[in-house]
């Protein structure tokens, strides 16, 4: 039986792509894309996600809104892999949708931790960034320049971090 290198666990534990679509599409055909990203962008505006008021009352416990938004979330994403599964649910293009099992490991603590503190100190996650840059709020471009400079980081130190 062979060893893994600690670079192979590493790579192990990329998730990008599994379920990419093998079939090539015209570049204009991700404009659906962008289309549902500016109505998340709306729903998030009015349902008041993307406010950092809103962040902030939620990490000093004082409204359950932002609990209610995550928590339909969760249960909405349980039920939606539980029907795939259930129904074998295939893509738009009929390919098969795939779930593999993920493994883990201490590194998803210590990382979970950097976005929390991050999440708390600039009231922003990844997905609102854009939605709040695009309501005019552009101090939110030094916390967008951030997220990348910091996801680069990573990738660039990611052989040498324990995981």
């Amino acid at each position: 039986m062979e060893s893994i290198s600690q670079q192979d666990t590493i790579r192990q534990q990329d998730t990008i792509c599994i379920n990419e679509s093998e079939k090539q599409h015209p570049w204009w055909y991700n404009f659906k894309y962008m289309a549902v990203g500016m109505l998340f962008g709306v729903v998030f505006l009015k349902a008041e996600i993307i406010s950092w008021f809103r962040i902030q009352e939620m990490f000093r416990l004082q409204s359950f809104h932002m609990y209610g938004v995550i928590g339909t979330a969760i249960i909405v994403g349980v039920i939606s892999i539980w029907l795939i599964k259930k129904f074998k649910i295939k893509t738009i293009h009929g390919e098969e949708i795939v779930f593999h099992p993920k493994k883990f490991n201490k590194g998803q603590i210590y990382g979970g931790l950097i976005f929390g503190l991050g999440w708390a100190l600039t009231g922003a996650c990844p997905g609102p960034l854009f939605a709040q840059i695009g309501t005019g709020v552009t101090v939110v471009i030094v916390v967008l320049l951030s997220a990348i400079a910091g996801t680069w980081t990573y990738g660039y130190f990611r052989e040498r971090l324990p995981h």
